[in-house]
């Protein structure tokens, strides 16, 4: 029987900013009862966004935003990204409210419905479907997503995106020049204007002596027609393949590797940025299934997202469910939360290339876990309190400051129990488990027509219930073989999912960057490398 953490964390508050401070997590509510389907995340209501940033006409004027084809009028285009910009502003207040952890379980009203019991079930079958924030399932659903940083540095990289005249639906900026994975440099002015050649004050102090290119992931209805936009507007961030058109750049973006499109070392607005365009539908299949982990796994780590989507923060929320099931089929009974975080942080990096050869920091996965405990847990904190096998169960959870004390490495316990195992296998995501149900079914040497009944029978089991799909033998039998097997098997499906995709698109950068840009990106990786080996050897 797990025993559950002080009831003292109930008290667990935030700290409210939003002025300077980029450090803010919710605290967590630990439950004695819970039922096996996820609940609602921050069901609070709504707190609306503090500031809608009016701009000047002069500047709206000039701008043309659609989430939609270009049917739509550019005045029509700038208020939907308006409004994904305020819907990311409402959820980070949300997320920062001392309100936030007093509702964790469906209304009663809904919880009581037999006829409409879709709620229950959208991890298991989502609906994406949807347009607006208000469609998906729950109030505030999903705002753990959303990381608290910097308030001048978050507007100095928003107004980077309305640079950009093509539409842009989703955007957050990610790694080590937004989240920090070292401590302060001394990096001198001509070095900072080496990398950011007018760099606003807001950006220097959020880099904090270490200037380093910020990373981009834009996400886009139509990938030739914003292409076409872009090549109009900004001929120089492409290489040569630009000079073939939108249709050879978006044929490349969609048919090679993974379904993104990178164009490093561009300066705008006197800061060297690399953004990467991928088309939604790309984005949301890869989150919520897993079919490449390449998008999946960047944001399986704190990002900061710029312009939100309902379709992407479903799709996500169901990424970072999966990240955590799978790193607890990896993990033992008692482990604690570095080791967590740390294992989900690594599991993009099983099977890539950049790992395998010394063109990364050897300490890199370390490297963001100790420099961001406290996103990590404001990401997945959260998600833990939402699954009824893990829990956090250490003495230092009994103190008011424990969620913002990030020197106090917390333990946590997860439920060995076969059948809750094998729920979690079930749960995987669909194109992961399939690659992990086969590896399986070669091991137990399982004729394939036998395989078949066996799955169809376990589907016909659960249709007919209101409850979630839960595990069969099969995947019961999986949970239950010995850890180091599983482990092992599970981590070659990771690298097996990982390792082509990631090649492929490393392979591609030098077509889409250029070559001269590919190999001054090359050499940057060398000296990451260099450098992490002797703080290694230090």
């Amino acid at each position: 029987m797990l025993r559950l953490a002080p009831s003292k964390l109930a008290n667990a508050g935030f700290q409210r900013s939003y002025g300077a401070s980029p450090y803010v997590v919710p605290s967590i509510n630990l439950r004695d009862a819970r039922s096996y389907h996820s609940r609602p995340l921050f069901l609070s209501p709504s707190t609306p966004s503090a500031n809608i940033r009016r701009r000047r006409s002069v500047l709206v004027s000039s701008r043309s935003f659609a989430s939609e084809p270009p049917k739509k009028s550019p005045d029509d285009g700038e208020n939907i990204a308006h409004q994904k910009e305020s819907e990311s502003d409402s959820a980070s207040a949300t997320a920062s409210s001392s309100d936030e952890p007093h509702s964790q379980t469906p209304s009663s009203s809904s919880a009581s419905s037999v006829a409409d019991h879709s709620e229950f079930d959208w991890e298991e079958k989502p609906n994406f479907d949807i347009h607006k924030f208000t469609q998906l399932p729950y109030e505030n659903f999903g705002v753990n997503q959303h990381m608290i940083i910097d308030r001048e540095f978050k507007e100095v990289l928003r107004q980077l995106l309305w640079k950009f005249r093509a539409p842009i639906r989703y955007a957050f900026a990610y790694g080590s020049g937004v989240f920090p994975q070292s401590s302060g440099g001394t990096a001198t002015e001509a070095e900072i204007k080496a990398v950011h050649p007018k760099a606003p004050v807001a950006v220097q102090k959020a880099q904090d002596g270490s200037p380093k290119m910020i990373d981009f992931i834009f996400g886009v209805t139509h990938t030739q027609h914003w292409h076409s936009l872009n090549l109009t507007q900004h001929r120089d961030h492409y290489s040569m393949l630009g000079s073939l058109g939108s249709g050879a750049v978006s044929h490349v973006q969609d048919k090679w590797g993974a379904g993104v499109y990178f164009n490093p070392y561009v300066t705008v607005e006197g800061i060297q940025i690399k953004y990467g365009v991928v088309n939604i539908d790309t984005l949301c299949k890869d989150l919520s299934e897993w079919d490449t982990l390449y998008l999946a796994g960047r944001l399986h780590k704190p990002v900061k997202i710029l312009r939100d989507d309902p379709r992407v923060r479903l799709a996500n929320q169901i990424n970072l469910l999966s990240a955590l099931r799978t790193a607890l089929l990896l993990l033992p009974p008692t482990f604690t939360e570095k080791e967590l975080y740390s294992t989900i942080a690594g599991i993009s990096y099983l099977g890539d290339p950049r790992m395998a050869f010394p063109t990364e920091n050897p300490k890199k996965i370390s490297n963001i876990v100790d420099h961001n405990m406290m996103n990590f847990r404001r990401l997945y904190a959260p998600l833990i309190e939402s699954l009824p096998n893990v829990l956090f169960n250490d003495p230092a959870c009994s103190k008011d400051d424990w969620i913002t004390n990030t020197d106090a490495v917390l333990k946590l316990e997860q439920d060995m129990e076969p059948i809750k195992r094998g729920n979690m296998v079930r749960r995987l995501p669909k194109a992961f488990r399939s690659k992990l149900y086969f590896e399986y079914q070669k091991k137990f040497q399982i004729p394939q027509l036998e395989f078949n009944k066996m799955m169809e029978e376990s589907k016909n089991e659960s249709e007919g219930s209101f409850k979630r799909q839960q595990g069969g033998r099969f995947e019961q039998r999986i949970a239950q073989q010995p850890s180091d097997e599983l482990r092992q098997v599970v981590r070659g499906v990771i690298k097996n999912t990982v390792s082509w995709p990631s090649t492929s698109q490393s392979l591609k950068s030098f077509v889409t960057a250029g070559f001269s840009r590919g190999l001054r990106y090359l050499g940057e990786k060398l000296d990451k490398y260099r450098q992490g080996s002797k703080a290694k050897k230090a």
